[in-house]
């Protein structure tokens, strides 16, 4: 039986207590996503929540809170998991504003630093953790806290925190939830495949609530495009796929030229990538195609006329490196993502001469472009940074007292390399190499033999049919 619709909140109509803590956030109304979602929240029911960054989310799970927690039992009552350390700051600068004199203490803990601060603090007695899903189960694993006394449950930018890498520590994480199942809410910029099946598998049936309609539609392509200027194209896509990190993605470019450039730089970054062209003989076609099919190739860079009959599975990204010549092409290349119920996403990267050929597109079929500003390499460093940080903490977690005992011969070292700023080339170099073993090593065919050095790439995805090679 479908639950009855909640009508939508206003601010006059909320208890005295809550818009006082509103008016500490600096609101003297609701954000369309507070208005929504916080019936729902306030009545304990299970949501899937679409809501975008700067819409007011933190505001619509935050202020349920003071109506939910007990500010005098010192155990932590709600959890909330967010995918970087920059958001676990934001949300808990907004909670100290919002729990101000309520008696309801939190605190943030994310990777990346020191753990005596955030162990202090969890042993004081807090009612709310906000974290990194990585930097949560650490402590959990330390029994510096517990969720026996959960009551409420957040994930907070779940697509990102997917593109992370954190699912295997969410899935982890479910051991120490209590019986029966705390209340949740999920919130979410998109919902991808990957996002719905994380749902099922964390809250019980939930409710969707979006801003732009009474439901959810997940087969919706989101039409990207980024301006970038000069001759910076090639590094302008290595930066989106380092932000994105799709899956699996098609590359599209005009000509066969073009086409094997871009593939030799994807390859020579250090990414999963192949080509497929009109000049590939029938025998490099195949084997190209077959691991397509298999699922074992991430980037395929082709022009329109080679990719014709391709059919890939639950492709999340489409890369335009340039808009087609032909208007028709782009519904064409679109299309390849978004498919059988999925959302997807296409993205053109486009100079100031090809903006009005993707304006035309736009016109033509009446599709609503959202340009965004191209990724820094500040940003991407920042972003990098925190997914390696998540990796090697997870691999820290996993290893055995021998293991643990046999890296204890490189204390002196890693000390000795960490003090001499002479070494810092050094240490980046070897932190690059992880970082490209763990995420970017191709997966193996039936059959090959894996190199020395080849470590499986881990997935954001909570595929269970994904190979079983690539773990």
């Amino acid at each position: 039986m479908t639950p009855e619709p909640l009508p939508d909140l206003t601010f006059d109509s909320m208890p005295t207590h809550l818009r006082e803590a509103a008016a500490r956030a600096g609101w003297n109304t609701l954000m369309p996503v507070q208005a929504r979602a916080l019936p729902y929240i306030i009545a304990g029911r299970n949501v899937m929540i679409q809501a975008r960054t700067g819409s007011g989310k933190t505001g619509a799970f935050l202020l349920p809170m003071l109506e939910r927690l007990n500010p005098n039992q010192n155990e932590c009552q709600s959890l909330v998991l967010v995918p970087t350390r920059e958001l676990a700051k934001q949300v808990a600068g907004e909670a100290e504003k919002i729990f101000a004199s309520s008696g309801i203490r939190s605190v943030a803990v994310y990777g990346g630093v020191g753990y005596k601060s955030q162990i202090d603090a969890l042993k004081s007695g807090v009612q709310v953790v906000i974290g990194t899903p990585g930097r949560v189960l650490d402590h959990l694993l330390k029994r510096t806290f517990t969720l026996d006394k959960l009551k409420f449950l957040v994930f907070d930018e779940a697509d990102h925190m997917l593109s992370m890498g954190f699912y295997p520590d969410m899935r982890e994480m479910q051991r120490y939830l209590p019986k029966p199942a705390p209340h949740t809410a999920m919130f979410s910029a998109t919902f991808p495949q990957a996002v719905l099946r994380t749902a099922n598998e964390f809250i019980r049936e939930p409710e969707f609530i979006s801003l732009s309609s009474t439901q959810v539609h997940v087969a919706e392509v989101a039409h990207v495009f980024y301006h970038i200027p000069g001759v910076d194209k090639d590094r302008s896509l290595i930066r989106l796929i380092e932000m994105e990190n799709p899956e699996s993605a098609i590359i599209f470019c005009n000509t066969k030229d073009k086409v094997n450039y871009v593939t030799v730089v994807l390859q020579r970054f250090g990414y999963d990538a192949d080509q497929i062209s009109s000049d590939l003989s029938q025998g490099a076609r195949e084997n190209v195609l077959e691991r397509v099919r298999q699922g074992k190739l991430r980037f395929l860079v082709a022009t329109d006329v080679a990719a014709r009959g391709l059919d890939i599975p639950e492709l999340s990204h489409v890369f335009q490196y340039e808009p087609p010549d032909d208007i028709e092409n782009y519904i064409h290349r679109a299309g390849r993502t978004g498919r059988a119920g999925a959302s997807g996403t296409a993205i053109s990267l486009v100079h100031s001469t090809e903006q009005a050929q993707l304006r035309k597109v736009a016109l033509h079929y009446k599709i609503d472009m959202e340009q965004k500003p191209a990724p820094t390499d500040e940003q991407v460093a920042t972003v990098v940074a925190e997914r390696l940080t998540a990796l090697l903490e997870a691999r820290l977690r996993a290893r055995d007292k021998l293991q643990t005992e046999r890296s204890h011969r490189f204390e002196p070292l890693a000390r000795a390399l960490a003090e001499a700023g002479d070494e810092l080339p050094l240490i980046t170099m070897l932190l690059d190499d992880t970082y490209q073993q763990m995420l970017h090593t191709p997966a193996r065919l039936p059959g090959e033999t894996p190199r020395a050095s080849q470590q499986p790439r881990p997935s954001h995805k909570p595929n269970r049919n994904r190979p079983r090679d690539r773990r």
